[in-house]
């Protein structure tokens, strides 16, 4: 791969429900490309977090907006090791945690926080040049003139097997939280987990990692961005 090819702009937006393969696909992919890497549902987390602690209400969309206008946020880009952190705090275990993962979904769906770090994506995917990005809207809110997008999907049981031995917990409990944050994220008024109308769909229940990256691969290489 030739240095111009390399450094030439590139965004790609991978959206698919939890457990699909979206993380490790995403970051990988970044490695392969000389791309940097964007995990918006951490900055969602980051947020939730931050709400979470201030202990406001999560029903009270007003102070939750509040809390994520305040919280001083970041996230790094670099996909073999990136740092989350909300005011100052490193976050990038907590909010991985049962606590978080419960409220994220509520937190997300409050209008002005989707519109606070959009806002906040979209800055960075212009900043960043070659990147790519995941979450549940990017192909088609976020980055709606991506590169390539791709929506990564997965049946419930191979979602929920992955999602279990990520974080060691039963298969039956995990597969029911899956369903209820697709649900709500895929039913909420503002941005909702969606297939962008231009995405490709890849099934990865029974691909490898690997062999869903060289697919990936081929598919910016189709396109001249790779």
């Amino acid at each position: 791969m030739g240095e111009n090819e390399r450094t030439g702009r590139c965004v790609v937006a991978v959206d698919g429900p939890s457990g699909s393969g979206k993380s490790t696909v995403s970051r990988r992919l970044a490695v392969r490309i000389g791309a940097r890497y964007l995990d918006t549902g951490a900055m969602y987390r980051a947020v939730t977090w931050a709400v979470l602690r201030s202990g406001v209400d999560l029903t009270d969309t007003e102070s939750v907006s509040k809390v994520a206008s305040e919280v001083d946020l970041r996230i790094g880009t670099d996909p073999e090791g990136y740092g989350v952190t909300a005011d100052g705090v490193d976050v990038a275990k907590e909010i991985r945690g049962p606590e978080v993962t419960g409220a994220v979904s509520a937190v997300a769906a409050v209008p002005a926080v989707r519109e606070l770090l959009v806002a906040g994506q979209r800055e960075m995917i212009a900043n960043a040049g070659r990147i790519v990005v995941e979450g549940r809207d990017i192909g088609s809110v976020v980055a709606p003139d991506a590169d390539l997008k791709v929506y990564l999907t997965a049946s419930e049981a191979a979602r929920a097997q992955r999602r279990s031995a990520e974080d060691a917990s039963d298969v039956a409990a995990t597969a029911a939280d899956l369903a209820r944050r697709d649900k709500l994220d895929s039913t909420r008024k503002v941005n909702p987990l969606q297939q962008a109308p231009d995405a490709v769909v890849l099934d990865t229940t029974e691909l490898g990692i690997d062999e869903v990256v060289a697919r990936l691969r081929e598919l910016l290489t189709e396109r001249g961005v790779a």
